[in-house]
């Protein structure tokens, strides 16, 4: 069953909002961006979130004590790094906090993808490659790259209400990850995040 992630939650409205839809995750960003919380406002915002939902924590290069103080505080459920973290680095995140961790990978090429495979995170994220952004560029990548074996990925970069069908029956991913498609005038819009959460339970609905 295809899960979904509202990420970019900067305001109590946007709470409210994923609150009446119910997807399975949201996401606060941590790293520089216009969608940036600091530490004090997410813990604020995942006191009004409804538990059925968890908190997804996103990341750019940043120093391990951080990412754990943030867990510890339960200001996130899970890490997502979305940066150039390595093999080594994930592994010493996990030995010291039990919470989850996916990894983004900007995808140029199946090797991107296969190369990442090796990682001990427990999920992959796939996202758009761009030269100079490490994610939110609202942009598809060619799904065509998605190799067929994979451990669980979310599949980001681009997903709205027009192509979410699509790419839950192309590719089957774990979760797929909203972000500027639930948006108007660069802000989280409720009917927008009200109509995607709804369109991937019924799709897969449609499947079972």
């Amino acid at each position: 069953m295809a899960r979904i992630k509202i990420c970019g939650l900067m305001r109590d409205e946007d709470i409210h909002a994923v609150n009446g839809a119910l997807p399975d995750y949201i996401g606060f960003v941590f790293a520089k961006s216009r969608r940036q919380v600091d530490g004090e406002r997410a813990k604020a915002m995942k006191a009004l979130l409804n538990p059925s939902i968890k908190a997804v924590g996103v990341f750019v290069n940043e120093e391990m004590d951080r990412i754990i103080q943030l867990c510890e505080s339960g200001a996130i459920d899970l890490i997502q790094l979305h940066g150039d973290e390595n093999g080594d680095y994930i592994k010493a995140l996990k030995y010291r906090v039990p919470n989850r961790i996916i990894k983004a990978v900007r995808v140029r090429s199946p090797e991107d993808i296969k190369r990442a495979m090796e990682f001990s995170c427990d999920y992959l994220l796939l996202d758009t490659w761009h030269e100079q952004h490490y994610g939110g560029t609202g942009n598809v990548f060619d799904w065509s790259l998605v190799p067929k074996t994979i451990k669980p990925f979310f599949l980001a970069g681009g997903i709205n209400s027009a192509n979410i069908a699509q790419a839950i029956e192309k590719l089957s991913p774990y979760a797929v990850d909203v972000s500027s498609g639930v948006e108007t005038d660069g802000y989280k819009d409720p009917a927008k995040i009200m109509e995607i959460v709804s369109k991937t339970r019924r799709i897969e609905g449609l499947k079972t």
